[in-house]
């Protein structure tokens, strides 16, 4: 008996089908409600009300800004990670390309979207809208680019040659090869990703360009503004609520995609019955979601019937007639890829003299005071990084060793991660300059508050991958201690390990911007280095050197990926795959 049969004979039960309608209800009206402010008319500046009864509307705002961000991103990460792993040449462009757009901090970004996008639609607050979810975009999506070609390039080749056994075309390849073993990954780097939008909510959401503020509705501008006036009340209030909001996602979104994604997990021995979520329960037991499901399965069946039958009553088609098309269309698939290669290469020699134009204000004395920062803020990321390490990498493989470890510490977990950390910079500040500190060292542990989690789920993903059989023999081999460690579990983790390296330091390299630069109520903290000065220059309208910064922010990162991580990463796809 299949799935579905067992899906049809599971017990109905009208509680799940009155659940599943106030859910699909409630969606429609919040839809109906964002997409309400979004066509409003455009105000730069929005009034935000510090009661509590706006939260529940704030959160909802946010909420939907987030989610339209991660499906940009997980359709970007997609196909620009596909475009790259299959076509040689242009990795060799979009490689450095993906370096040195991750590198870019959320206010490298900013100013060119935001006045671009009310420029485009100055009537409407769609443009600043729109403007608000593409930097949440820019702040979620490279570490699941990154996450994808990775698991691209740790297909086994036996899974490859299945495809080609059974003719899979691409698509086939894509939705029964790639994605499922991919999803283990990709589900927990969306998970990090949507951690990473939140932690630039404050500056997303409410930002100052010059002399032109911008603030559109929502959790991050209800904070801002609660943090600016010392509403205690407030900011505990918009605590609550972005806690409540960040575990009911959990456990209605990411806690059933990770058991879902476990069945993909590949090895040579069963592991027992599924675990199943209340969620996963309640849709069976639903009678009108099964009956939706199944209408559009019935709709094809039927159609296939009617176009067999059609074809049947048809005259052969001609063997030369069939072939004919191939050739045009390769040839048409070659000149639209050259068009769009050319774009790109065109776009980007633009871009470059506009940005050389932009900076050639910018006196030596500027540079120097850029280049030191640049190496002061890298010290930082480096120290955060290490520091970081120490824990995520153990409680990491402890969690994805372990399920039923998972089950619980994952709510906790999840809830810590995407937490936006800038939302706890004044208390933890305050902390550090309790005991003696100052935010030259103390912005270290600001900059970990975000970036260590990409570390914590790449190794916790990297560690469910790994075959129960191998850690059965591992066990039956009396593998244990340090020897465990070195012999089994670090090469097992070592290419996630590398990828969740290399995206916590890209985060730790953004995270400076709000690390290094710390307003509290009127007074504002800074630390000597890059973030603080990219921070400064966006605030005081200094274009000019807010561009060299980033660039120099690039260079420094794009430098760092390619002689260093690449390394690491070609060892590890060497050395440390499965089934390679």
């Amino acid at each position: 008996m299949n799935s579905s049969e067992l899906a049809n004979k599971s017990p109905r039960s009208l509680l799940a089908d009155i659940v599943v309608v106030a859910v699909v209800g409630g969606l429609f009206a919040a839809i109906l409600t964002v997409a309400q402010e979004w066509r409003a008319p455009f105000r730069a500046e929005t009034h935000i009300d510090l009661s509590f009864w706006n939260l529940p509307l704030y959160t909802l705002y946010s909420l939907a800004r987030g989610w339209v961000a991660m499906g940009f991103s997980l359709v970007f990460a997609i196909l620009y990670a596909t475009w790259m792993y299959y076509d040689a040449r242009a990795r060799t462009v979009l490689m450095p390309v993906l370096d040195i757009l991750q590198s870019i901090p959320v206010l490298g970004f900013m100013p060119g979207l935001v006045l671009a996008l009310v420029a485009v639609f100055p009537s409407s607050n769609f443009g600043l809208e729109l403007a608000c979810v593409l930097m949440i975009f820019t702040a979620q999506v490279w570490n699941m680019v990154f996450s994808y070609y990775d698991s691209l390039k740790g297909v086994p080749e036996e899974l490859r040659q299945m495809g080609k056994i059974c003719r899979f075309g691409r698509v086939q390849v894509f939705t029964k090869i790639e994605l499922p073993f991919a999803a283990q990954s990709l589900i927990y780097n969306c998970m990090v990703s949507m951690a990473g939008g939140w932690f630039f909510l404050t500056i997303n959401e409410a930002f100052t360009l010059g002399s032109r503020s911008f603030q559109l509705p929502g959790l991050g501008s209800y904070m801002s503004v609660a943090i600016a006036q010392g509403n205690v009340p407030a900011q505990v209030g918009a605590v609550v609520a972005m806690g409540v909001m960040i575990i009911a996602v959990d456990r209605l979104v990411w806690w059933p995609l990770v058991i879902w994604s476990r069945k993909f997990k590949i090895e040579d021995t069963a592991s027992g019955p599924m675990e199943t979520t209340f969620v996963q329960r309640l849709l069976r037991k639903s009678g009108i979601l099964g009956v939706v499901s199944e209408a559009p399965a019935h709709l094809g069946r039927g159609l296939v019937r009617i176009f067999a039958a059609h074809a049947h009553r048809r005259e052969p088609m001609p063997i030369e007639t069939e072939e004919k098309p191939a050739l045009p269309m390769s040839i048409l698939t070659r000149i639209i890829y050259s068009f769009l290669m050319v774009g790109i290469l065109l776009a980007g020699a633009w871009g470059l003299w506009k940005l050389i134009a932009l900076i050639s204000d910018v006196d030596l004395a500027e540079w120097i005071k850029i280049l030191l920062s640049m190496a002061t803020t890298f010290l930082r990321v480096l120290v955060a990084l290490i520091i970081s390490s120490l824990w995520t990498i153990p409680v990491g493989v402890w969690i994805g060793l372990n399920p039923k470890v998972s089950r619980y510490l994952q709510p906790m977990i999840q809830f810590a991660a995407s937490f936006p950390a800038p939302m706890l910079y004044p208390l933890v500040l305050g902390w550090i300059l309790a005991i003696g500190g100052n935010l030259e060292w103390g912005s270290v542990i600001l900059m970990m508050l975000g970036a260590q989690w990409y570390v914590l789920f790449n190794v916790a993903a990297g560690a469910q991958a790994i075959p129960a059989d191998m850690v059965a023999c591992a066990d039956v081999f009396r593998i244990k201690g340090w020897t465990r460690w070195r012999k089994f579990i670090l090469p097992a983790i070592f290419p996630a390990l590398v990828t969740g390296w290399i995206t916590s330091a890209g985060g730790a390299w953004n995270a400076s911007i709000v690390a290094e630069y710390v307003q509290q109520g009127s007074q504002t903290y800074t630390a000597f280095g890059l973030g603080a000065l990219i921070s400064e220059a966006t605030e005081g309208g200094h274009f000019d050197i807010l561009a060299a910064a980033v660039i120099v922010m690039a260079l420094a990162v794009v430098t760092i990926n390619r002689s260093f991580w690449r390394r690491l990463q070609k060892a590890g796809d060497t050395y440390c795959r499965f089934g390679g």
